[in-house]
């Protein structure tokens, strides 16, 4: 099994890892093994947040784990409650004792959220933090268009990284090329829609064919289209197994197959209507 992960090179020249590990929804109890089971298996890049309530398993499986610091690549973001300014400042003073760390890789604003319309006085707090050097790269997630849009229009920084729900069943073509315009990473979350798209058609014929798993199959989907991409799993064996898409690849007549699975299914909240 290849574990070289392919980076992404993001729009201030941070390097980050296009294959990570989530935790989403694992209690913090369980994270310190699933985090410390995907660095013995070749992960460097772990994904959590605020509202997860797992960033001090977290932060224990990476002290635990003699991995060099510079070596790994770790996101949070902030939670809808904790928006504003100072508020954001806070927040991260909070994330980043509970993770142990002196520095975050990526800080991500979670959610727009714009009935609270807090997310640009949100956005100039992590703006503080990239120029402070406490963070090496800003982004947002679960950001539309207009979202982006307005915070590109305030002349500071453009967000390196959005990430969002993105799956075959869901594939964001117009956002995608939204970001390709402005030179936003786009990463996957649900990357799997939760197990839904792994019985499609096209899914189960590909992975027959090339004696992958249907994970696998998107997961392979995902790095081909240039998607950075976090899969979560807590078996130990399904987190290797995720990891070990990068020595074979998709078709042209497979991307085709794939790209008619888009069928607009949503497994989370309308970022729209998120609050």
């Amino acid at each position: 099994m290849s574990t070289t992960v392919p980076r992404v090179t993001l729009n201030n020249g941070v390097e980050m890892p296009q294959l990570g590990f989530g935790v989403f929804q694992v209690p913090d109890e369980e994270t310190t093994a699933a985090v410390a089971t995907a660095l013995a298996a070749g992960y460097r890049s772990v994904d959590t947040a605020a509202v997860y309530g797992n960033e001090r398993g977290v932060g224990r499986a990476l002290a635990a784990s003699g991995l060099p610091r510079e070596e790994l690549f770790v996101t949070t973001k902030l939670w809808n409650t904790d928006q504003g300014h100072d508020a954001t400042l806070r927040a991260f003073d909070a994330s980043l004792d509970a993770l142990g760390l002196e520095y975050l890789d990526l800080y991500l604003i979670h959610w727009p959220a714009p009935a609270r319309d807090l997310y640009a006085d949100s956005w100039k707090a992590v703006e503080r933090l990239a120029a402070e050097g406490r963070i090496r790269a800003a982004g947002v997630s679960n950001f539309r268009p207009a979202h982006l849009t307005r915070l590109i229009e305030a002349g500071g920084l453009v967000p390196a990284v959005n990430q969002v729900e993105l799956h075959p069943g869901l594939q964001q073509a117009e956002l995608r090329a939204f970001h390709a315009a402005h030179g936003i990473a786009t990463e996957a979350w649900s990357p799997l829609a939760q197990g839904a798209v792994l019985d499609d058609p096209a899914v189960t014929a590909i992975a027959a064919r090339t004696g992958r798993s249907p994970a696998q199959v998107v997961l392979r989907w995902h790095l081909q289209l240039g998607n950075v991409v976090i899969p979560k799993s807590v078996t130990p064996a399904r987190i290797r197994q995720n990891l070990d898409v990068l020595d074979f690849a998709l078709t042209a007549d497979d991307l085709a197959a794939l790209a008619a699975s888009d069928r607009d299914l949503r497994t989370g909240p309308d970022p729209d209507a998120f609050n």
